[in-house]
């Protein structure tokens, strides 16, 4: 999706959402999306809420950094039928004193921490710390 046109990245993107609808493992399945996204070091501000792209602004910028990654992967989810009725936040967290992580939560579920699967909200280690939580509008 990620080097096509924009309304060649909209169709996919598109095409991703409907996938979601039934996936057996919808989490996974959008992880594995965002996996193959261009990265940028930095591209948005994670403090700044007011300035986060929407999610057409984000599909059209191409632009994907730590932050913007789960940004996509919240929209991604939440403009779907099945997530409708999940809340989604999005943690700006520490662990120990590296940097900070940022972390999507959906319901008792937590994409972002290990980049390769979706991880139970009670499996977070107890000095992994949130600074500032977001909870996401409704979308859908």
């Amino acid at each position: 999706m990620f080097h096509k046109n924009y309304e060649q990245r909209l169709s996919s993107w598109s095409c991703l959402r409907q996938r979601l609808e039934s996936a057996v493992d919808p989490f996974q399945e959008v992880i594995d999306f965002y996996k193959q996204a261009p990265y940028v070091s930095i591209h948005t501000d994670p403090w700044s809420q007011d300035m986060w792209p929407d999610p057409w602004e984000l599909v059209y910028e191409n632009q994907y950094d730590e932050f913007c990654t789960v940004l996509g992967m919240c929209y991604s989810l939440q403009l779907t039928d099945r997530f409708k009725g999940s809340e989604f936040e999005i943690h700006i967290c520490t662990l120990e004193s590296l940097s900070y992580v940022y972390l999507l939560f959906v319901d008792n579920y937590v994409l972002g921490y290990d980049n390769n699967k979706v991880v139970l909200k009670k499996d977070l280690p107890m000095d992994l710390q949130s600074q500032t939580v977001y909870a996401m509008p409704k979308l859908n």
